[in-house]
């Protein structure tokens, strides 16, 4: 028998290396699985796209995002947070008595207080929101923080950069960060601008071109405005003239997105994020104080809403989002409604949904029939089969492309916010959800569901099941790889 040259057995150890740390450093075995195949059956470059892409880095925590440095001091804040919880939990409310349990895990696994009084607004596409964050951003007498994964120098986001300048030089501190891929555009000249103005401007994680890909594949993709801790923005519309639908531009891509605005005490955990990643970008030290957490009494509004935020990234212990999506899921009694442009869920939601289904719950999912991505569309069909099978009802967008990441269940609790239905979202971009317990929220995010369902095709299951095995084929293979998209 012919012995392996020596090059050929180093190559050999160093893919059972690979593949032991693959093992061991990868927390789903789908991803283990998917990322061992890339390693062993594409040479070379199976191990330096693990390397690039797979490595666990919640495990090896990119930033420490604690803000007070005082021990002392912070197990204060954690009792009076424990304690306001608490007290809210108690309140009667239909909504919270249905779904105390997910309150409790987002309080318990990533300190986020149920809040009260607070006043909610539900904004659908640009047209609502970017009107209503120009007023916010004009009313701003100490503070604007801003911090997007999408910043484009173009109409839009230079109409939000006339504000911010003109504030900053009036007086107002203003923070703004953005992601420094998914906002390239406006690395050099609008930030060159914004600086000189005063603006104290950072990337969150600055793309060096050794660490290109890396970096990448670790991306902010939050979307949080927060004007003087009081009035906060939160949801799927980055800022860019495409989230914007001109009536006399039909021929324009029609964009469907949701946003929220929140007024009170909700908005101090955005607050809290986006001082923990401004700590970070920027390298600064800025604690809690009475500007930027003002204190209860002076953030209650007229409204008596009830909102608690959930956020989850690589600095996280545990993919908190992934977890307050499937604790809705399993606390829902009669209805499930999502929308999602990107549905690569993995197996623990596809079983959730599949199990309601089965128990008698109507549940809709609703998705995109143009989409920006054909492989990423071909990865989500591949789970459409079982879900249909099991009784789940699928909707395909045909206005335009559905941007929106919204869920609603019972009509009780309305979930609002930057984290899609997959892999990327759940595991390795920094994300947040807005979560509102309130009937006549809920109800109002329903209604706008099944509204855009009027402008959805629904998939016939006989008629999906029948379709060309290459068809299945194709999707599975997509499938396969959807871990590392």
């Amino acid at each position: 028998m012919r012995s392996l040259p020596i090059y050929e057995t180093i190559y050999v150890i160093i893919v059972a290396l690979v593949c032991l740390r693959i093992i061991y450093d990868t927390r789903s075995t789908t991803k283990t699985v998917a990322y061992m195949l890339l390693a062993i059956f594409v040479p070379i470059v199976g191990i330096l796209v693990y390397f690039s892409f797979g490595i666990n880095y919640r495990k090896r925590k990119i930033y420490n995002k604690k803000l007070v440095g005082d021990n002392n001091l912070e197990k204060k804040i954690q009792d009076a947070i424990v304690h306001y919880t608490l007290h809210n939990l108690e309140r009667k409310n239909p909504a919270i008595a249905d779904n105390k349990e997910l309150a409790r895990l987002l309080l318990k696994d990533g300190s986020s207080p149920l809040t009260a009084n607070n006043q909610v607004q539900i904004l659908v596409n640009g047209e609502q929101k970017f009107p209503e964050v120009l007023k916010a951003l004009e009313r701003a007498r100490y503070h604007i923080h801003i911090e997007y994964y999408i910043y484009e120098d173009d109409e839009t986001g230079r109409a939000i950069e006339e504000v911010l300048i003109r504030k900053a030089k009036s007086g107002v501190e203003v923070r703004f960060i953005y992601d420094d891929f998914g906002s390239r555009s406006i690395r050099k000249k609008m930030v060159r601008r914004l600086r000189d103005a005063g603006v104290k401007v950072y990337p969150f994680y600055r793309i060096l071109f050794i660490f290109l890909a890396n970096r990448i594949n670790y991306r902010n993709h939050r979307k949080i405005i927060v004007v003087d801790g009081k009035v906060g923005f939160v949801g799927g519309i980055n800022v860019s003239n495409r989230y914007v639908n001109k009536p006399n531009e039909p021929n324009d891509l029609f964009w469907r997105d949701t946003h929220l605005r929140i007024e009170g005490p909700g908005v101090l955990y955005l607050q809290y994020l986006f001082l923990a990643d401004w700590n970070f970008c920027a390298d600064d030290h800025l604690e809690p104080d009475s500007i930027l957490f003002p204190k209860a009494h002076i953030l209650s509004s007229k409204s008596d809403k009830l909102v608690q935020i959930a956020a989850s990234g690589p600095d996280s212990d545990r993919p908190t989002i992934l977890y307050s999506l499937l604790q809705a899921i399993f606390l829902a009694q009669e209805e499930i409604l999502i929308t999602t442009p990107y549905f690569i869920p993995g197996e623990s939601i596809v079983e959730a949904l599949i199990v309601a289904a089965l128990s008698g719950l109507k549940v809709k999912l609703l998705v995109p029939g143009i989409s920006d991505s054909v492989f990423v569309n071909a990865a989500a069909r591949s789970y459409y089969s079982e879900l249909l099978k099991s009784g789940v009802e699928i909707y395909r967008y045909q206005k335009g492309f559905v941007h929106a990441k919204t869920m609603v269940t019972d009509r009780k609790v309305a979930i609002v916010g930057t984290a899609n239905m997959d892999y990327r979202s759940f595991d390795l971009n920094f994300e947040v959800n807005a979560i509102v317990y309130d009937e006549a929220v809920a109800t109002e995010l329903t209604n706008i569901f099944y509204e855009d369902l009027k402008d959805a095709e629904q998939i016939d299951p006989i008629r999906w099941e029948a379709r060309p095995w290459y068809y299945e084929l194709t999707e599975k293979t997509a499938r396969l790889v959807a871990p590392m998209l």
